[in-house]
């Protein structure tokens, strides 16, 4: 029969069979450019350099140009299977060389840890040993240092009282009146007869210089501290 141009019917189109497969990764890597689809070994380094630039944002163009590399002599279905494998995935993600080095960091810092934690157990006893003897030492030979510290600053306070000028002045002015009364006391002696002439002159001459010359010290310091 005769097709007639306004009454032809339109063909059925084949219907577009949706490929998309169920990835496990999250919906923000999925709309990255590239990852609707592997990439096939042919296709430019571009769009797998946005794919990892955006799933991993601390990967360095370096870092993930290796990646690709690795990438590229893998097949469509190994690259499909990344993407909806998980385990797939992880075992990839361990293979890499940045991934390795990154876990042997982690293991050496948790090694270290972990020896620096016994460490510090082992140590613990020594340590509640030294705080005991800390405590003794503050409530017994301490105390007893301060008491003596106490005692010694007295005795230098004492020592700065006496030595002071006005303590020195007083002392000189007692020195002399003494000397005076040894002075008085002889004459009396030699008026009494108790004593001979001549011992008494001796005596008598040296009790005056000592005392003369004690007055004139003590006119100088007072002269010199006014």
């Amino acid at each position: 029969m005769f097709k007639f141009w306004g009454n032809q019917e339109p063909e059925a189109q084949p219907q577009r069979q949706d490929n998309t497969m169920q990835s496990w990764y999250p919906p923000s890597v999925l709309s990255s450019p590239g990852s609707s689809r592997p990439s096939t070994p042919s296709s430019t380094s571009s769009g797998n350099f946005n794919f990892f630039s955006q799933s991993m944002p601390h990967v360095s163009p370096s870092e993930a140009s290796a990646i690709i590399n690795q990438l590229k002599d893998k097949s469509v279905d190994d690259l499909r299977k990344l993407l909806s494998d998980k385990e797939a995935y992880q075992q990839f993600l361990l293979s890499l060389d940045q991934v390795k080095t990154q876990n042997k960091i982690r293991d050496d810092l948790r090694k270290e840890t972990v020896q620096l934690a016994r460490t510090n157990l082992e140590k613990e006893p020594q340590m509640m040993e030294l705080r005991n003897q800390c405590r003794i030492i503050r409530t017994t030979e301490l105390a007893a240092a301060q008491e003596r510290l106490a005692e010694l600053e007295k005795r230098r306070d004492d020592i700065l009282k006496l030595s002071s000028p006005s303590s020195l002045l007083l002392k000189l002015q007692e020195a002399m009146n003494k000397t005076e009364e040894e002075s008085v006391a002889l004459h009396r002696q030699l008026l009494d007869r108790e004593i001979d002439f001549q011992v008494f002159v001796q005596k008598y001459k040296k009790l005056r210089a000592t005392y003369h010359k004690r007055a004139l010290t003590l006119v100088a310091a007072k002269t010199s501290g006014s």
